[in-house]
């Protein structure tokens, strides 16, 4: 047994972890954080396409609403340690913020390099001990203590620990579980992983063929049985597979969950959500009376991206070589319907060790919304995406880390 013992442990130097260790420290107990990787933050450094979206602004309700059957567990964390204050924190560590569309909070340097160096500067000027390159194998509780069986034969021994080891997504930064496994030994539930902001897969395989165009303003609805989920305006990004970007990342936790009853679920994007049918039929008399002549490959052009022009007209079964004076009413109808609803087929999605966020994890059933502590172990903390509930992207799930890590930090140093 190692001769120090610590009055915390923490695991996972992720948001959550770092932010723990912060209040820890800060609080002036002796504290180590305990790193799998050899460095911190990597989750961090992929967030928001490396820009890293530390929080959004929108109110507490919203923050709640957001995160569905959890959010009201989050309410204490987010109470004591809300965007506001997360923004406070960081600018007076030197690190100006800045919101743009949908209230995301970013850096002004556009580097998520810059939300780690000021985690990591703070962990310094508190005291933290951070070692590195150690994943933690197995937890017990002898004579009282946290004992911490590290690689390399290392044991370290704690009163408290609170454990942040992230989700089981993105396991190239090091989320593989672990934390899942050891809360698990202890008798907690965990509710069942399922991948969130991620990826779709679909039946079609024309989708390659645009691999790497983003469709901007554009719309789209999910039906499935007699249900529709549809969503805001914003982009969709097609992939060698199926299609990502923001409007599919953000609709498939739910639509993962629906793909497990129905197998089967059809998409259906709106390319011209500004404009009525009728609008559109309007629209396509125009152009093909005034450029009778013309291709109907070419009269396209100016409706649709130039790489998905051919794609569309294929799927209407007209000639591309057939002239805007010959299209008759059915196939001008035909156009205006896949313009309005080009029909994709989604059949399932990427693997969790791919998503960007876990969705489930230990039941909040078992957490004390107000400290973080397992109410099965005493002393035993939980912070970040290890906890069950999941939001779609904007900055909610980083501040979710930032605020439970602050709670349990908190509470793990006050509470006896």
């Amino acid at each position: 047994m190692a001769k120090e013992i610590y009055d915390i442990a923490v695991i996972g130097g992720g948001p959550a972890g770092i932010m723990a260790a912060i209040r820890a420290g800060q609080l002036k107990k002796n504290v180590v954080l305990i790193e799998r990787n050899d460095s911190l933050g990597k989750k961090i450094l992929l967030s928001g396409k490396g820009r890293c979206n530390v929080t959004n602004i929108a109110p507490i309700e919203k923050f709640v609403e957001k995160f569905g059957e959890t959010g009201q567990f989050l309410k204490p964390a987010l109470y004591g340690f809300f965007n506001q204050d997360l923004i406070d924190f960081f600018e007076s560590k030197g690190l100006r913020l800045k919101t743009e569309r949908q209230g995301r909070v970013f850096p002004v340097t556009d580097r998520a390099h810059s939300v780690v160096e000021v985690l990591k500067k703070c962990l310094e000027e508190n005291n933290v001990q951070i070692l590195y390159d150690m994943r933690l194998l197995d937890l017990e509780i002898k004579d009282g203590l946290f004992l911490l069986h590290l690689e390399g034969n290392k044991r370290v021994s704690a009163r408290k620990v609170i454990l942040a080891t992230g989700g089981a997504s993105y396991k190239v930064t090091g989320s593989t579980g672990d934390g899942f496994r050891l809360a698990k030994k202890f008798g907690h539930t965990i509710v069942a992983l399922k991948p969130a902001l991620v990826p779709l897969k679909t039946k079609e395989l024309w989708v390659k063929e645009l691999q790497g165009l983003t469709l901007k303003n554009i719309r789209i609805t999910f039906e499935y049985g007699k249900e529709k989920t549809r969503s805001a305006v914003g982009e969709l990004l097609f992939t060698h597979f199926g299609v990502s970007g923001p409007l599919i990342l953000d609709l498939s936790k739910e639509i993962v969950s629906v793909i497990e009853k129905h197998k089967e679920v059809r998409l259906l994007i709106d390319l011209k959500p500004g404009l009525r049918p009728e609008q559109i039929e309007k629209r396509l008399l125009n152009e093909f009376n005034v450029r009778g002549k013309s291709q109907i490959k070419n009269i396209m052009k100016g409706l649709l991206p130039q790489r998905l022009m051919p794609v569309l007209i294929r799927l209407s079964s007209i000639e591309p070589e057939k002239r805007g004076n010959q299209i008759t009413q059915n196939e001008r109808r035909l156009i205006q319907d896949l313009l309005k609803a080009l029909p994709l087929t989604i059949i399932g999605s990427l693997p969790l060790e791919e998503a960007m966020v876990t969705d489930g994890g230990i039941s909040t059933k078992e957490i004390n919304p107000r400290t973080m502590e397992s109410k099965i172990v005493p002393g035993l903390y939980f912070a970040g995406e290890i906890i069950d509930g999941s939001a779609p992207s904007g900055g909610y799930n980083l501040q979710k880390a930032f605020s439970t890590g602050y709670l349990a930090g908190e509470k793990a140093v006050s509470l006896k």
